[in-house]
């Protein structure tokens, strides 16, 4: 066990020594991976930011139901006793009218346009969640709502959060489409990499051989070699990452508060880093293994 242990000790020591020995080789090979690693690496922290602004939402489908602004406070208990006893109805919540003015009144810029109304604008409305969530149902209820006397307006509130979750979905396949196609590129890249390595290399292994060292030995610096090569891109494409994170943290903070929102732009967090880092390690140990498995066929 410590015999194996030092071999690969020193082969990853050798696979360093080789990465500083042509100091500007590596650093143009590590920009290559490193871009190429930021393009998927940033849709992912795109997506998980959008996220954030999903989940501050109720994903749960939802009817608004909103009353005429002159029915009465008695019409109102009379529907919300009606929507109660509705068979597709699992919950109903009642927003009294004077709470929605409160509401907006707490809103920046509206309360001087809403104190010079001469009457509260807002009508009494019901949040109501359904027992069949399925789109077909919800509409079929919001038709027979719509005919109930003193209703104003039906609003399928969840109607937005659908499409959002659809961008979401689409969002995913692309950053995989994109991680999957540049990851073949960086197997390309290690592979090109690990080529020149062995050309380099050659006496030296041809040496090593009428020694009597095995494939095992012969290969593994090299494939160490790969795996320090994409996991430096990995982590100089985390960087990259990073630091566009923080130059549009500001002016994406600025659009939110224009809208009212709560949303900080954040970086990868730790499990998507780690799956960075592993990615990128294990494509460049993936070249390597395929380039000298083609190499060693020539000794």
């Amino acid at each position: 066990m410590r015999i194996w242990l030092s071999q690969h000790q020193d082969a990853a020591r050798l696979a360093l020594r080789r990465l500083a020995a042509a100091p500007v080789n590596s650093l143009l090979s590590l920009l290559a991976i490193g871009i190429a690693l930021a393009l998927p690496a940033g849709g992912q922290m795109l997506l998980a930011n959008a996220l954030q602004l999903s989940g501050t939402t109720s994903a749960v489908p939802q009817i608004s139901v909103f009353m005429a602004t002159n029915a009465e406070r008695q019409a109102a208990t009379e529907i919300g006793e009606r929507l109660g006893r509705h068979a597709g109805v699992k919950q109903v919540l009642f927003v009294p009218r004077e709470e929605t003015l409160a509401r907006m009144k707490s809103g920046p810029g509206l309360r001087e346009v809403i104190e010079a109304l001469p009457a509260n604008p807002f009508p009494d409305a019901f949040v109501v969640s359904v027992a069949d969530e399925s789109l077909a149902a919800m509409e079929r209820l919001s038709v027979e709502f719509r005919q109930w006397p003193k209703i104003e307006h039906v609003q399928l509130d969840s109607a937005w959060v659908r499409r959002l979750d659809a961008l979401l979905k689409l969002g995913r396949t692309t950053v995989l489409l994109l991680a999957a196609l540049l990851g073949t590129g960086l197997i390309a890249i290690s592979f090109s990499i690990i080529r020149m390595q062995v050309l380099t290399q050659r006496s030296e292994i041809e040496v090593s051989r009428l020694l009597g060292a095995t494939n095992g030995y012969i290969q593994r610096p090299f494939l160490y070699f790969g795996v320090f090569l994409g996991l430096g891109g990995g982590v100089l494409a985390w960087l990259l990452v990073a630091a566009a994170a923080l130059w549009l943290r500001a002016p994406l903070a600025e659009l939110a508060r224009l809208y009212d929102l709560t949303l900080a732009l954040q970086t990868l967090g730790a499990r998507d880093s780690a799956l960075l880092l592993g990615f990128a390690a294990s494509l460049g140990w993936l070249g390597a293994m395929i380039s000298m498995r083609q190499h060693m066929q020539q000794y």
